[in-house]
């Protein structure tokens, strides 16, 4: 009996056809609702501000309260995910961060800001962790970065759609009904989860021309439970770390201070805000995908995954260089192209270096990986913010901070380089003391 071959990218992938892509929009989805939800905040940082009095060191400290609990969610979502499967551990995210985020209504103080978004942090924290998990499951591996990007572009489509509903719900309703609207959509979706997702394996709306090619990668390595501390051994695992915990702060930056920087610099007020900000966010939808075109496209032309990844990177750290221009402009246009070629870059940065995790990890230690890499990146995040709320309430200027920006993904990339050359697949080894209970 002659064995038939799985169908290859050229029978298979003609458009995006399959269920898989079908997943790939409900985390798509997901994505955008959680950065809606984070994004708020810093939309309405200017209003609220002149109505609760916050300083600069107020509204640093607010938003370091998210980034410290986003990393310590992550100790617990990582590990979650990996436990109980991406179905449930997904869900559970999703549920807390929405209950969170309509929490901010009844805030009325920085401390109560901050307990809000710290809540937040906990619950978003299992987002990341959890699709990239998921595209590992239901992408084979010439696809997961452009899956990973098409996903990741969620981050800039709920960036551009909260300055647009923010300030008119914020308008018409008050700044309270804009936390519980978009909050109240993540209970909507999980609907729709509980629905549609399983693994590809149990999964009634998956083919079996489909299901061959989700699964046509080579096997891997046997699962064994594997500790964090004992992951942290692995130079794999740096690397990784390295380019979330360099970059992450960069673009949460952008994220909680661009309305304050546009207000500050150029005049904006709530109901100007929109224009300037869709028009950097559409830029990172672009630049999100393209880069995972990008790379996808060189392993199909016969590139290794090695330098396939590596261009990719390089080409997304040498557009963030010009940032530092932004700060010095006083052309508000000027500044809105640069920022947005940015932030565009770091989207295409991000596809990539997350794809790279399954590059060198098996499926089952994934959503760890990515859990401790984001989670360095959290604890970066919160030492920027503290900083940046030290440099502009001392001196009132960005180009510090843009100077910082415009150098850091470089930076990462020769640290990335140094750690893994070759992006060889880590060879997980269980501790001694678990092969003895074993």
């Amino acid at each position: 009996m002659q064995t038939q071959s799985p169908p290859t990218i050229e029978t298979f992938h003609q458009g995006f056809r399959g269920f898989r892509w079908t997943v790939c929009a409900l985390l798509f989805v997901a994505t955008t609702i959680n950065y809606m939800d984070r994004q708020v905040l810093g939309i309405l940082a200017p209003t609220l501000e002149k109505a609760l009095g916050w300083n600069e060191i107020d509204y640093s400290h607010i938003v370091m309260a998210f980034q410290a609990a986003y990393a310590l969610g992550l100790l617990f979502f990582g590990r979650l995910v990996d436990a109980i499967g991406t179905r449930h551990g997904y869900a559970i995210s999703i549920f807390f961060w929405s209950l969170a985020a309509m929490a901010h209504a009844l805030a009325c103080g920085v401390f109560g800001f901050g307990a809000a978004r710290f809540a937040l942090g906990l619950g978003e924290a299992g987002n990341f962790p959890s699709a990239v998990k998921a595209v590992t499951e239901w992408f084979p591996r010439r696809e997961r970065a452009l899956a990973t990007a098409l996903f990741n572009s969620g981050c800039n489509m709920g960036a551009i759609f909260a300055p647009l509903i923010v300030p008119w719900i914020t308008l018409h309703y008050g700044w309270q009904m804009a936390f519980v609207a978009l909050g109240a959509t993540g209970l909507v979706w999980l609907f729709f989860w509980y629905w549609l997702y399983t693994a590809p394996a149990l999964s009634k709306r998956i083919s079996s021309a489909e299901l061959a090619f989700v699964t046509s990668d080579p096997p891997e390595t046997p699962a064994m439970r594997v500790s964090w501390l004992n992951l942290l051994c692995y130079r794999q695992t740096w690397a990784i770390v390295v380019g979330v915990a360099f970059t992450v702060p960069i673009w949460w930056f952008f994220l909680y201070w661009l309305p304050k920087f546009m207000h500050q610099q150029y005049g904006l007020d709530l109901a100007s805000l929109g224009p300037p900000l869709v028009v950097i966010y559409m830029m990172t939808s672009v630049g999100s995908i393209a880069s995972g075109w990008l790379s996808g496209f060189l392993l199909r032309r016969g590139w290794s995954v090695n330098a396939s990844r590596k261009t990719a990177l390089l080409v997304s750290a040498l557009c963030v260089v010009p940032v530092f221009f932004a700060a010095l402009t006083s052309n508000l246009w000027v500044a809105t192209i640069l920022i947005g070629l940015a932030a565009a870059a770091h989207m295409g940065w991000a596809a990539n270096l997350f794809t790279m995790v399954a590059d060198m990890f098996p499926k089952e230690v994934v959503a760890s990986i990515v859990a401790v890499g984001v989670m360095f990146g959290a604890v970066s995040a919160l030492t920027f913010a503290q900083l940046t709320g030290f440099i502009l309430q001392t001196t009132g200027r960005y180009w510090p901070l843009f100077a910082i920006a415009s150098s850091a993904y470089l930076l990462a990339l020769a640290v990335i380089h140094a750690l893994t050359p070759h992006l060889t697949p880590a060879e997980l080894k269980a501790p001694e003391r678990d092969i003895e209970q074993n």
